[in-house]
């Protein structure tokens, strides 16, 4: 089980506060091949780790673009797993490179959600700020899930957390991403790396 703590703060009052503070985990089975997080190829817009198993290659847990566009993604248990449902990495790269809004996004995954094994996704777009009636709908219906799966850090010996993110996005939309990850299948060895840049105006 993957898991993300995130605070927003679309008008924070201190000028040294911040917008987002982002922190997540991947947990996935080690032997699942996958890229670091980077720029991807000749597209310096978006930034994000990359699944790489086959048949689910371009897919991934967590990104953002400069554009402002961030999106990430965690898996939740379920009786069955289709086999031949489709990715749920996909939905994460589709939002950070289509044009759609995250409302619009969301929607359309709404509809679509049915072709993917279990998720929850979070969508948004940084450089909108929402509308003042709006920011509290739907905390009536957030409600604190307990499961003896569930833990901040997952270690067993096949499974557990790969990838620790920290995204950090001050009130001047600068983005500072933080990412340690493990290397060779091997718990105790990680290597952090960290990618900065400024949100597009």
């Amino acid at each position: 089980m993957c898991i993300i703590f995130f605070k927003f703060d679309p008008r924070p009052v201190s000028k040294n506060a911040y917008r987002l503070i982002l922190a997540a985990n991947r947990d996935e089975f080690y032997h699942r091949p996958s890229k670091l997080a980077d720029f991807w190829g000749s597209n310096n817009e978006i930034l994000s780790g990359l699944d790489m198993e086959e048949g689910r290659e371009g897919g991934t847990w967590l990104g953002i673009s400069t554009r402002g566009k961030l999106a990430a993604l965690t898996n939740y248990l379920q009786p069955r797993q289709d086999p031949e449902a489709r990715g749920r990495g996909e939905l994460v790269t589709h939002f950070l490179t289509t044009d759609l809004d995250s409302l619009s996004y969301l929607k359309k995954v709404s509809v679509e959600g049915h072709l993917y094994n279990g998720f929850n996704l979070l969508a948004a777009d940084l450089r909108q700020l929402p509308d003042p009636a709006i920011e509290d709908q739907g905390r009536e219906y957030v409600q604190p899930i307990l499961s003896k799966y569930a833990a901040v850090c997952v270690r067993g010996p096949n499974y557990g957390t790969r990838t620790n993110t920290i995204i950090l996005v001050d009130t001047d939309g600068h983005v500072t991403f933080t990412e340690r990850s493990m290397l060779d299948r091997d718990p105790t060895r990680w290597e952090t790396s960290t990618h900065e840049f400024t949100l597009q105006s």
